[in-house]
């Protein structure tokens, strides 16, 4: 009883950021799904959105313009990644790697110190409603229309001449230029946009919680894969509305479990390796399985 208790408490808090996280889900998302591009750029993304955001309250800008900015600031760091892959034809994998190492010092250049606490600043939740700041149910309704707005308007997007193009570009690269489209052009624009929604996501959650951190986005990405994995097994990927669902569904799924392994005395530091195990067993099972039955039907 005392671990229901326990879990149940939990859920509301655990649903409300599992919300915020979605835009993190969303953009790792993107680039491995709709073009095919294996990035780790929100691993500094993440915290690039939560630390310019800070700076620029603590520096009494108002708090729209310093979500939007580090929104902005997240473009160009996935833009970044792209250009290093596209220009010096680097590994996407690696270029990842590059960029979000190196945001690592301009996190630490942006924020001035490890970590800084925004509790006496006004923020875009104070503006709003002070009272998102402690009560759960208005935040879990305030981030839930902040999703749809944004699947909105990501489905509209890719149902447009230039969403196609960009899924083109993760289906069949190759075919791309002879219809016209710049992979460049559109792996830049894939790139951004997925690492906007996720400094979106940084900037959201360093305005709840009242601090930044230059290392809040370490083992992020994992989590996110998780969520992402999580996701496409309950709503599928045959289309593209469930795929935009998957990141929602699986981040709220995820965060869940969180709370219920913390609910049953799970200690924080062991939730990666289950998390990574979790993640290479649902990525592993399908050709474990394929494997399988290809050696039923061999012996047939």
């Amino acid at each position: 009883m005392d671990v229901i208790h326990a879990y149940l408490n939990l859920v509301p808090v655990t649903l409300s950021q599992s919300l915020i996280y979605s835009f993190l889900v969303l953009g790792i998302m993107i680039p491995f799904r709709l073009l095919s591009f294996p990035d780790l750029t929100s691993e500094g993304a993440f915290p690039l959105g939560g630390c310019v955001c800070a700076t620029l309250l603590l520096a009494g800008y108002p708090p729209l313009l310093a979500t939007v900015v580090a929104m902005l600031a997240g473009v160009g760091a996935g833009a970044a990644t792209a250009l290093v892959h596209l220009r010096f034809r680097i590994n996407s994998l690696l270029a990842g790697i590059l960029v979000f190492t190196a945001l690592y010092s301009a996190n630490m250049r942006v924020l001035g110190r490890s970590n800084i606490a925004l509790f006496n600043t006004d923020n875009i939740f104070t503006q709003i409603n002070p009272a998102i700041l402690t009560d759960v149910r208005l935040q879990v309704a305030t981030f839930a229309v902040l999703i749809v707005v944004a699947l909105a308007a990501l489905r509209w997007y890719l149902a447009t001449q230039a969403g196609a193009a960009l899924r083109v570009i993760g289906i069949n690269p190759e075919l791309a230029p002879s219809l016209g489209i710049s992979i460049w052009t559109y792996t830049i624009v894939g790139l951004g946009v997925a690492s906007g929604l996720t400094a979106l996501g940084g900037a959201l959650i360093v305005q709840l919680q009242g601090y930044a951190d230059v290392g809040m986005g370490t083992g992020i990405l994992i989590n996110g894969l998780a969520s992402l994995v999580i996701g496409e097994t309950i709503t599928g990927r045959q289309t593209v509305t469930r795929q935009l669902l998957a990141p929602v569904v699986g981040a709220m799924v995820y965060y869940q479990l969180v709370s219920l392994a913390l609910s049953i005395g799970l200690q924080p530091s062991d939730l990666k390796v289950v998390t990574a195990g979790f993640v290479l067993v649902t990525l592993g099972l399908p050709m474990l399985r394929g494997r399988s039955a290809m050696r039923e039907t061999m012996r047939a």
